[in-house]
């Protein structure tokens, strides 16, 4: 497994690393956001939502950082 990941890496240009590199910041940004909105709002139905959002935007933070890894 590992070493398919490897030979997907050989094989992607620098664009595409950059389009990661900006799509991992994009989704460090948004969990950063939905986790402030959690802090500021007072609404339970909102916070739960806002987590939700938080929580599937990690996720997306996490795969792409094992995809590249």
């Amino acid at each position: 497994r590992v070493e398919r990941r490897q030979f997907s890496m050989a094989n992607l240009t620098s664009k595409e690393l950059t389009a990661l590199s900006d799509q991992l910041d994009f989704e460090r940004v948004l969990h950063c956001k939905y986790l402030a909105a959690v802090q500021e709002s007072q609404d339970q139905e909102l916070i739960s939502k806002f987590q939700s959002c938080a929580s599937q935007h990690r996720n997306n933070y996490n795969t792409l950082l094992n995809y590249l890894r």
